[in-house]
This record gives structure tokens, sequence and C-alpha cells, in this order.
């Protein structure tokens, strides 16, 4: 017997689904399930939405620091969002006390290890370069294989000071050298150093955060086009990930990026208790709605938050809804309704498509949302 049945299911293409799920795995999955005999049933009547459980690949979510802190579980299964990965809060110093706190929490948790052995305690974490270090790297990726998918590092100048681009180029060597081969996600703002600087250290498979930015030293020139050398990386295989944040996603750059066929791979939100609770973040939801509100389909954004992070950070049993997959699954319902969407520098939409989460399954567990 199964233990849940996902009956009468829309995918992201208005197709129908339907999903068993068995001890914590997804056990059948097509478009009409026959013979089927479940503990319990969730009956979506062709209403809902059915997708793999969404994946946020740049949050901040290590409870114990001041800056840029949240409860995993507020911005994650309370959302709709299964998988959080936090993007460098910690370092080799607090990332194992960081592993500790997120055991008991109901979303899966995993974590980038910041190059600073101290993480974010400050916000210029990578000002004293001695703090970057191979073998403390090492050590922890050795303790926590498992929980660290990623190496961050966040180079504006607010963060570098005087190091320019230095503190990037040991993490480049950081990561050639580990024995374990991770993916680097690269926070880019403030200059200097200068974008062109950092993306010419950049590698396929490297990942650029907050790629729609409306800083100066962002992807669009002085003519609002986009740079040669963001064009030249992007069609060289740097990932594009949104990271929209307080202060780092426009509409503007957004929308002009996408008249250049230039899509973000990965949609993440750069979520903490402040941006959460205060805007423009809100949620992972919100995110979704902005990207539609400026043209993009659901069938287009529904990969960026499954499929594509799930590959990118190596999460090879989650972000597909197929036999043998983790039951990670969001359920959610779009409806129509007037809502206002602010972006990072205040500029408003007007939307009258709402995304609205319903359940989130992590590991086979249901959770309802919002009360329902």
């Amino acid at each position: 017997m199964a233990d849940l049945y996902i009956k009468n299911g829309l995918n992201e293409h208005s197709e129908p689904i339907e999903l068993l799920i068995k001890n914590g795995k997804i056990e059948r999955v097509g478009e009409e399930l026959a013979d089927v005999v479940a503990e319990k049933t969730i009956d979506l009547e062709k209403k809902s939405f059915v997708t793999a459980g969404w994946i946020d690949d740049h949050t901040h979510c290590y409870e114990k620091f001041d800056l840029y802190s949240d409860d995993p579980d507020e911005a994650g299964y309370k959302t709709g969002v299964t998988t959080v990965i936090d993007a460098g809060s910690t370092g080799a110093n607090n990332i194992g006390d960081f592993y500790d706190v997120t055991r008991d929490k109901k979303t899966n948790v995993y974590a980038m290890i910041n190059v600073s052995s101290n993480g974010i305690t400050t916000k210029n974490e990578l000002e004293d370069m001695s703090q970057i270090s191979l073998s403390d790297v090492q050590t922890a990726v050795d303790n926590y294989p498992d929980f660290i998918v990623g190496i961050k590092a966040r180079m504006s100048h607010s963060v570098v000071i005087n190091n320019g681009i230095n503190p990037l180029v040991e993490a480049k060597y950081i990561q050639m050298k580990l024995k374990k081969q991770l993916p680097l996600m690269v926070h880019v703002g403030s200059n200097p150093p200068e974008l062109a600087e950092v993306i010419a250290v950049m590698e396929r498979g490297d990942i650029l955060t907050h790629c729609f930015n409306g800083k100066k030293n962002g992807i669009l020139d002085e003519n609002d086009d986009i740079r040669d050398f963001v064009q030249d990386g992007y069609e060289h295989g740097i990932i594009f990930d949104v990271g929209h944040g307080t202060e780092s996603f426009s509409f503007h750059t957004a929308e002009v990026a996408k008249d250049y066929k230039l899509s973000p791979e990965t949609l993440s939100t750069d979520i903490s208790h402040s941006n959460r609770e205060d805007g423009p973040v809100y949620d992972m939801s919100t995110c979704i709605e902005k990207l539609l509100v400026i043209g993009y389909r659901l069938s287009e954004v529904i990969p960026m938050i499954t499929t594509r992070p799930a590959k990118n950070f190596n999460l090879n049993s989650k972000g597909r809804l197929e036999e043998g997959y983790d039951a990670d699954i969001t359920i959610f319902d779009i409806k129509k309704g007037r809502k206002e969407l602010t972006d990072s520098n205040g500029d408003v939409r007007t939307t009258d498509t709402l995304v609205l989460p319903k359940y989130s399954i992590v590991n086979g567990n249901v959770y309802t949302i919002g009360g329902i």
C-alpha cells in the first residue's frame, strides 16, 4: 500500500498528472494511475498544479547571525519551498554549528561554504585575506560532505574592500584543489571589482548571482544594452541566477535581458528574515509572479526552481517528478487577482496572476500552507 496518492493534478504545462508516494519516494507517476491503493488521497480536481518541490538555491538561513539570517522553515516548507540552499552565511569556523541546528528542520537544508572562514559575521568578510584557507574549507567539506554543496564568494566592494579581484582568484584556486568538485556561486554588486573582472575569472558552470541587479556595475551599459562581455560569459556557460534580495533585482534589467534572450537559468530569493517580512522579496511565490509579469511562462519558470538548481548543486534525487526520486513536491494554485509587485529599486508592476502554494510535501510528509 502506498502512503499518498496525488490525484487529478496539473503539471506546469497544464497537462494531467498523478503521483503515488511510498516511504518518502515517488513510486509511480503518470497522467492517470490505475489500481491505486493508498492510505491518503489528495484530490486536486484538475484545479491545482503539481511540480517537483521548489528549490531556492540562494537563501540566508543561519538563525544565529545578526546579518542576513532566517529560520529555514519560515523561508522553506511554509512557503512551498521544499529545499533551501544557504548561500555562504557560514564559513569553516561555524558551518558545523549551522549543520547541527538544521537537523530538526522540516525543510531540506544544504549550504554553500563561504571562502572566508568566519562567513558573514560582518559585511566585509573578504577584507582579511588570511581568512581564506584551502585547508579549512577542505576539512569542512570532509566533515559535512552531504551538507556542503557549493562554495560562495561575495565580490562587491563593501565585502572585499581594497582586495579587488583577489578573493575570487583564491576561491577559484580552492574550487580547483578540493578533492570533491563543487560549484562556485559569485555575488556581484558595487565596484570595484568591476563586473568585467569578475566574469573574466569565472568559468562554465560557475554561478553569477544577482544577475539582474540595477546597479551601475551590472549587466547593462550606459545605453541600456547588455554588455558584450556579459553576453560572452552567458554564451560560454556561466550560470545566471536571479538572487532577488533587498538590493539585487530590477524589473527593467530583467526585461532588457529577456529581450536579448538572456534568461536566468535559476530563480532564487536571497531571502532573509528582513526582506521576507518587510519585502521586497517576501517569498518564492512573489518572485515567480515577478517573472510571470514581465512575460515568462510558468513552464519556463518551474525548471528554474526544480530541475536546474538540482543539477547545478548535484542534488541527484531531487528536482524531478520521476519514479525513485525523493517525494519533494509543491502543490499550488494560480488564480486571478490584482497585486502590486515591487523590485529592489522601488519600481512597481501590477500583476493579475497570483501564485498560491497549497501543500509542501517534503520526503513524503505533507504540510498544508496558509491554514488550508
